[in-house]
């Protein structure tokens, strides 16, 4: 069992307090580990009313699967602090291969682990379309696992940004029979149109302005009421499609010098990791949307519990490795006695 020597002093400190670091919390806690979450508020799914694809919590607000994670680490021991981290860097380690960090909060309390497991999650940027951000999370989605089946049936437009949004256009025809691609400057192929036409994909080459809301037109209640293009026409939709650009979220944590990766396409930048979540740097993991842009909670929430027992399978060979040192200095001072 570890035991904390001091105030401040873990196991393990898990920076981003949602499905993946709250997991892997609750592994370590589980484990008896001493361990604390740093949790700064914004989840990447605050804006969604519900999460969707976990099995046995369908449709639970992400606030509330958040508040009983929470709860849950807490009640094995662990502890959950609302901040920002402004700077996580290594300090002198214990022992050879035992490493140490120091990690610090906005309001300058200092606390010091053993191990980091990163899961500061990821940042979505839409692209610059006036009208476009209001409706983040409601009328403008980006994964149809996520939201597909609350926006079946609905005119659906796919605002292009690049070769994935059409992968992206077929996904979301799969709930919609009425699709329209807004190429906004992006070329499309013969045999691309040729696959959008069968399935009944009507694409709109004129440039978008902007999106309307209902509100802007009269209507109310503030939803997407179209897509206004430069030629002046309106195409009526009631939801767009978008692929954001992610990037993971590094605040505070350019002293640990983790690798990044540029995902393709241009499309992002997120962590370099290996199995489990393992960095380069030695004591570090990853896991959630830093190093996996595309996983949804289910996933993120594995990630984190996968990357959590390997931290401490990793601290118990270090405990270990520390008893075992000690035994043998003992035996040389008693001469073996």
């Amino acid at each position: 069992m570890a035991v904390r020597t001091a105030d401040n002093e873990y196991d393990a400190v898990v920076i981003g307090g949602g499905a993946a670091g709250l997991n892997g919390a609750l592994m370590l806690a589980r484990s008896r580990r001493s361990v604390a979450v740093i949790d700064s508020g914004t989840p990447r799914n605050a804006p969604a009313d519900g999460v969707h694809g976990l099995l046995g919590q369908e449709g639970v607000p992400p606030t509330e699967l958040l508040r009983r994670g929470r709860e849950e680490v807490r009640g094995y021991g662990g502890t959950v602090v609302t901040g920002e981290v402004t700077d996580a860097v290594p300090a002198d380690p214990a022992a050879e291969d035992d490493p140490r960090f120091a990690v610090t909060l906005a309001d300058g309390t200092v606390l010091r682990a053993r191990r980091l497991l990163v899961a500061t999650g990821l940042r979505d940027v839409l692209p610059d379309v006036p009208g476009l951000a209001r409706h983040w999370g409601h009328g403008v989605v980006h994964c149809p696992y996520c939201h597909g089946w609350e926006v079946r049936d609905e005119p659906i437009g796919v605002l292009a940004v690049g070769p994935a949004s059409v992968h992206h256009a077929l996904l979301f025809r799969q709930l919609t029979d009425d699709l329209v691609y807004f190429t906004r400057g992006t070329e499309l192929d013969q045999e691309t149109r040729a696959r959008f036409d069968a399935r009944g994909i009507r694409v709109e080459e004129t440039p978008v302005a902007s999106v309307e809301s209902a509100e802007s037109t009269g209507g109310d209640g503030g939803a997407i009421e179209g897509v206004r293009l430069t030629d002046g026409r309106t195409v009526p939709r009631r939801v767009l499609a978008v692929a954001t650009t992610m990037l993971a979220r590094t605040d505070g944590l350019d002293g640990l010098k983790l690798p990044m990766e540029d995902l393709p396409g241009g499309m992002g930048r997120h962590f370099a990791t290996g199995p489990a979540g393992a960095t380069s740097v030695r004591g570090v993991w990853v896991a959630g949307n830093a190093t996996d842009p595309a996983a949804q909670v289910g996933a993120s929430a594995a990630a984190g519990a996968l990357a959590g027992a390997r931290i401490n399978a990793d601290l118990v060979t270090a405990d270990t490795d520390a008893a075992l040192a000690a035994t043998l200095v003992l035996d040389r001072r008693t001469g073996g006695r």
